[in-house]
């Protein structure tokens, strides 16, 4: 059997499901984003891409911050039903029981549930067609204490990060080797 040939399309698979903050404490909005990622490693940068009808597209677009917030299994119905439901017509912190925790360096609110909350600055805006890209620089990481090892190394791990393929979340398998681990000398 060989390859089919199929129509172009975004086919990489699988991303991080993740739980995009923004707005304000008092007023703050959380979304499911499955389009991002690294950009730059120094400065550290990284992207969301937003359909412009989404209600957070504004609020960004307006205050240049958001919040990735990295999640997990035990957040896994969080995820799904903040990509579903609108914060046009609902509280999506109070419908998930979500905590709203200051962050240190944006006005919109980090999860208190996520292990890993990437604080950003939208620093240049691309319209792309389907969705426009805010690509950002990370200002910092909150990470959560209790997935540190004693060795200071975060067990990321430990929090069940979950993924998006398809339209399908997963929970990640077993670890089959670290970086380098192809050319290690044994």
């Amino acid at each position: 059997m060989g390859k089919q040939i199929w129509k172009p399309g975004t086919m990489v698979y699988p991303l991080p499901a993740v739980l995009v903050t923004c707005g304000t404490m008092e007023d703050a909005n959380v979304l499911t984003v499955a389009w991002t990622g690294t950009i730059c490693t120094d400065p550290a940068m990284t992207y969301i891409s937003i359909r412009k009808e989404r209600y957070s597209y504004d609020i960004i677009q307006k205050t240049k911050q958001f919040v990735l917030n990295l999640t997990t299994k035990e957040l896994a119905f969080a995820t799904d039903f903040c990509g579903v439901k609108s914060g046009r017509d609902i509280d999506k912190f109070e419908a998930c029981h979500l905590t709203k925790e200051k962050g240190s360096f944006v006005a919109c609110p980090i999860i208190k549930e996520s292990p890993i909350s990437i604080e950003c600055e939208v620093v240049e805006i691309k319209e792309l067609g389907s969705h426009t890209m805010f690509m950002a620089k990370v200002l910092g990481v909150d990470a959560d204490e209790k997935f540190f090892e004693e060795d200071g190394r975060f067990a990321f791990e430990k929090a069940n990060p979950i993924a998006y393929s398809h339209g399908k979340y997963y929970t990640l398998g077993e670890n089959i080797g670290k970086f380098g681990f192809s050319v290690k000398k044994v």
